[in-house]
């Protein structure tokens, strides 16, 4: 990307960013009116000098974060908790409420 030979800096439209990124237009444009890119607006379009793409390239940068040791979960040793199991029975099968105590042992 460089200069036009008048000495003017050469603008690039949202299409040639967007094709140099390797993403839609549609990405580029929705960051500019987010004002998330650096651009110049002219005649009512939104064009980038070589400048603005360098600054978009370091905005989009991801550096790798620094190796960490791995968090171990700290285990306590967790109090016994009382609990009632006399208030449990269990029920009688729907298919034996209705007989008498002495067939159910049959």
């Amino acid at each position: 990307m460089t200069g036009t030979p008048s000495g003017l800096p050469r603008l690039y439209t949202p299409a040639e960013v967007a094709e140099a990124l390797r993403c839609s237009t549609w990405w580029v444009q929705e960051q500019v009116r987010r004002r998330r890119f650096p651009h110049c607006e002219v005649a009512g379009g939104h064009r980038f000098t070589t400048e603005h793409y360098a600054a978009i390239l370091r905005l989009c940068e991801v550096l790798p974060a620094e190796e960490a040791p791995p968090i171990r979960p700290q285990r306590g040793a967790v109090p016994p908790v009382e609990t009632p199991t006399a208030g449990l029975r269990a029920r009688v099968p729907r298919r034996l409420r209705g007989l008498a105590p002495t067939d159910v042992a049959a």
